[in-house]
């Protein structure tokens, strides 16, 4: 509320009103607090990672995938995920550290970059990857996987892990499957190995997270 609007009201009435309908909706939204279950559930009304957050990641791949010709293909090394709001830049290197390409995908637009070669730019992450690669990863859905979170975008299926309630062990998301094979103990937290696969087309991704 503005600064003036305050300075306007004079009369101790009207501001004891304003109080007591405030703390009224205070009381109504907590009434509308919903306490979170356990079990398997499906939703799509996660809420939206903040504009201003910033994440980092490190660790190692390994993806099996089909070529243009349908013969398994195997792309494993290094990367370093670099995410502030809706930016994310991913680099992917080879086991000798050498950049075999970085990506950068925002709301706007997605650039990949691959060593003696020009930027490529287009609207969408996935098609870019899979052009230049020969394939994608799932970078809108793993801003929010890499968390143990469902994104929020879209329906999705969550199963939490039985024997810890707080950790997530299965997500199917967008013809996805998460599965959160391991945590980082103290004093390191957050997941330490995810596997992804998806059924059409076929796709295995394997990520481990040094942090």
């Amino acid at each position: 509320m503005p600064v003036l609007s305050f300075l306007e009201l004079t009369s101790a009435a009207v501001r004891r009103a304003t109080l007591s309908a405030a703390a009224a909706c205070a009381v109504a939204l907590a009434g509308c607090a919903v306490t979170p279950t356990h079990g398997p559930s499906t939703s799509n009304a996660t809420p939206a990672l903040s504009t201003q957050t910033m994440h980092a990641y490190r660790g190692r791949f390994s993806v099996r995938y089909l070529d243009q010709n349908g013969r398994s293909r195997n792309a494993y090394g290094n990367f370093d995920w670099e995410q502030q709001g809706d930016t994310v830049t991913l680099q992917l290197l080879n086991p000798f550290g050498q950049t075999l390409a970085i990506v950068t995908s925002s709301s706007a637009s997605a650039t990949l970059e691959v060593p003696n070669r020009q930027p490529v730019t287009a609207d969408n992450v996935g098609e870019l990857m899979q052009r230049t690669l020969g394939f994608s990863l799932p970078i809108e859905g793993l801003r929010y996987w890499l968390e143990s979170s469902p994104a929020p975008t879209s329906h999705a299926k969550t199963i939490v892990d039985p024997d810890q309630s707080s950790r997530m062990k299965e997500i199917d998301q967008e013809g996805w499957t998460i599965d959160y094979v391991a945590y980082a103990d103290a004093p390191a937290t957050g997941v330490k190995r995810l596997d992804l696969t998806r059924r059409d087309p076929p796709l295995d991704i394997k990520l481990v997270l040094d942090r």
